[in-house]
């Protein structure tokens, strides 16, 4: 067990890495020594995640623009970390959006629906697609390890989210299905599912509608995002070795009672 945590000189990408669950990811890997590249399409705070984890701790820590819903985006974006990294140990999908509205309340296009399919679950897809064959290829015995949502499993009755439930749902049939392709190569295959979390949510939420989905969580409170960072931890590591194809929820206990 002594180094069953340990990331050190392991080569990540967290897509969404700047903000939110994906920074609680990135400052998680750092703090266990992985070098991380961080894709998204805001560098600017990619860059001040970049200034404050370089120096506190050992790794390597880069930018790469990327919006996972342009395929031309991500193959070069991966290519880019491989010819900076040299080789990809551990793929993080985290990059995604959030859809709130009932279907029929759509316009005829149903732009929100396809737009969250596009990024949530077809994001992750071409990033598995591209980090997947290199691993495969380059005999890497890596780690994917997607972001779902308790709402994939479960209708979310205070807020209505028909858009996103479905894509994480997928998402985490997708989780398994590579799971089980990826086994034979050593590559494990796994999918974390918060619930509220302390996060861009978050900060649109006033004091009263916060207490109230408190009074709905068991534990009586958000997440942090860090503490999605130490199940990633885990997930990326050699402890977890024996796990793959499983969708871990992280919600406080929230569905329990659901």
């Amino acid at each position: 067990m002594e180094n069953a945590f340990s990331l050190s000189g392991k080569n990540a990408i967290v897509t969404g890495g700047n903000r939110g669950i994906g920074l609680g990811i990135t400052t998680a890997f750092a703090h266990h020594g992985a070098n991380v590249a961080i894709l998204c399409r805001d560098e600017t705070s990619a860059r001040k995640v970049i200034d404050d984890l370089s120096g506190k701790y050992p790794g390597n820590f880069s930018f790469f623009k990327c919006d996972i819903s342009d395929y031309s985006n991500c193959k070069t974006a991966v290519k880019d970390v491989i010819d900076q990294f040299g080789s990809i140990d551990i793929l993080v999908n985290n990059a995604g959006i959030g859809v709130l509205g009932n279907l029929l309340d759509m316009d005829e296009d149903l732009a929100p629906w396809f737009n969250c399919f596009d990024v949530d679950l077809h994001g992750a897809l071409r990033m598995s697609y591209q980090v997947g064959k290199h691993m495969r290829d380059a005999g890497i015995e890596g780690r994917i390890i997607n972001i779902s949502s308790n709402a994939g499993a479960m209708v979310n009755k205070p807020l209505p989210m028909p858009a996103y439930s479905c894509a994480k749902a997928a998402l985490n049939q997708l989780t398994k299905h590579l799971a089980h392709e990826l086994a034979r190569y050593g590559i494990r295959v796994n999918a974390i599912a918060p619930g509220y979390t302390f996060s861009d949510l978050a900060k649109n939420l006033d004091e009263a509608a916060y207490k109230s989905l408190c009074e709905k969580i068991p534990i009586g409170r958000f997440a942090e995002a860090i503490e999605m960072g130490a199940l990633a931890v885990y997930l990326a590591g050699s402890a977890s070795d024996a796990m793959t194809g499983q969708v871990l929820t992280i919600d406080g206990g929230y569905t329990l009672a659901i």
